[in-house]
């Protein structure tokens, strides 16, 4: 069969051959909830061709507004168990699943009905933001994401299950690629099957931790693909018998994992992020430096979309990288950063990068929020401050929210992101971390369940 999509959810199946498939065979809806967590339902591959194509499966809401730990709903997420959605896939997202080539998978979208979007849809929202984008001032995203993730092996001490590191080795070390090359090779073949294209593959600082960093392209695709990603290396370690965490901290004595994200503005296939001569100012455009220019304003309001935890926050203590308020030109030390991609003149920055995003969270809200802040830096013409591009005096500098209180604080002041998220998702967001933190304050170590999560 050949499948033919658009890529705004309402792919156009062509059937070439009958859809006779035996009945363990399965296609996958993949949906990311509020939380941040992947769920799925599979489906019989015949009855999804025939039935779910058109129609969607049935969706409680309230799988939507679940927590990290608790499965059931966020109070006063305007959300509960009265009521049902469509799960609709997009077929322009359908994949064979490597490490089970028997079945298939596909990103769903959340309907109210067939056709007629939920506003608690993370891949719409993103649509309707990038949307805006597009409309107002004919510029489209392209984002390249690095992909921090710890290996873990389990062993019984004193009778119980713990998951430890699967190394021990430095950062970058020979020694600990060895360890787990035939992981990483198979994660890499996987990824290409599927079209997913990755620059290099490297050991981490973290004990047992390493990174994969993906090609960039069109923002909506990209992190589609950080989904299929995730998904591939948990698969994977799995398959091996280890268990593979995004967590932003799974141990509070080693390094952290983010989720680093790399933006450059692109139109008419030009990017225009990049100034056009090496005069201009840190070479940036215009355009550029105003789309920087609002996220870095707003960058504390936006914080618990892309640090949507508690324990994010132990990532972002002062003694790390990018916990202040400012910008850099490849200082990695600043929260935000431009950047030159290989092959880039001197003198001119070919995209920037945001730092602190973490594995938990939900990548569609996450950039929408991103994008949102720099939509409104080009609406204000908002002015780029000097960069520092030197080990900044920590003490001239606003510190980002220090805890989710904080910044869920900041967030309730955001009144800009109403126009692109919309009421009702904002109140359901606002509720879940509400509860986030309530959960956590009472259970200091519930983050140790979370590698079974994210």
């Amino acid at each position: 069969m050949d499948l033919n999509g658009n890529g705004n959810g309402n792919g156009i199946l062509k059937v070439v051959d009958n859809v006779e498939e035996s009945d363990v065979s399965f296609v996958r809806i993949i949906w990311v909830n509020h939380s941040g967590q992947y769920k799925c339902r599979a489906i019989p591959r015949k009855y999804f061709y025939e039935t779910v194509t058109k129609n969607g499966v049935a969706l409680p809401p309230v799988t939507m507004v679940r927590t990290s730990l608790l499965e059931k709903p966020a109070p006063g997420s305007g959300v509960d168990f009265v009521g049902e959605a469509r799960l609709t896939p997009d077929l322009s997202t359908i994949k064979t699943i490597p490490w089970c080539k028997q079945d298939e998978m596909v990103l769903g979208d959340l309907n109210v009905k067939p056709g007629q979007a939920s506003e608690h849809c993370p891949r719409e929202t993103f649509r309707r933001v990038t949307k805006i984008l597009k409309d107002e001032f004919d510029l489209i995203i392209s984002t390249g994401f690095e992909v921090e993730f710890y290996l873990l092996k389990s062993i019984i001490r004193e009778g119980k299950q713990e998951w430890v590191e699967i190394d021990s080795s430095p950062y970058c070390c020979t020694s600990a690629f060895d360890v787990a090359c035939p992981i990483l090779r198979e994660i890499a073949s996987a990824l290409q099957s599927i079209g997913i294209q990755i620059e290099q593959l490297h050991v981490e600082t973290g004990k047992g931790q390493f990174e994969v960093v993906l090609k960039h392209t069109i923002c909506n695709k990209a992190v589609d693909n950080l989904v299929y990603t995730r998904e591939i290396i948990k698969a994977i370690a799995r398959k091996h018998g280890l268990l593979a965490t995004f967590v932003p901290k799974y141990n509070l004595d080693d390094a952290g994992s983010a989720c680093h994200a790399h933006l450059s503005l692109w139109q008419n296939g030009k990017n225009v992020f990049m100034a056009s001569d090496e005069s201009s100012k840190y070479g940036i455009s215009t355009l550029g430096k105003e789309f920087m220019a609002g996220i870095l304003y707003h960058l504390s309001s936006i914080l618990s979309f892309i640090t949507p935890l508690p324990i994010s926050y132990e990532r972002l203590q002062s003694t790390t990288w990018g916990t202040y308020l400012f910008w850099g030109n490849e200082n990695k030390e600043a929260p935000l950063r431009a950047a030159s991609s290989f092959g880039t003149p001197d003198g001119l920055k070919s995209n920037f990068e945001i730092r602190l995003i973490d594995g938990c969270a939900n990548p569609y809200f996450g950039l929408s929020a991103i994008i949102a802040a720099g939509i409104d830096g080009l609406r204000r013409h908002l002015t780029l401050p000097e960069p520092i591009d030197i080990h900044p005096d920590l003490e001239t500098l606003e510190r980002i929210p220090k805890s989710l209180s904080e910044s869920l604080e900041a967030l309730h002041k955001a009144k800009f992101l109403e126009e692109f998220f919309g009421n009702k998702l904002l109140t359901a967001i606002k509720a879940i971390q509400k509860v986030e933190i309530d959960q956590y304050s009472k259970n200091k170590d519930a983050y140790k369940q979370l590698i079974h999560r994210y």
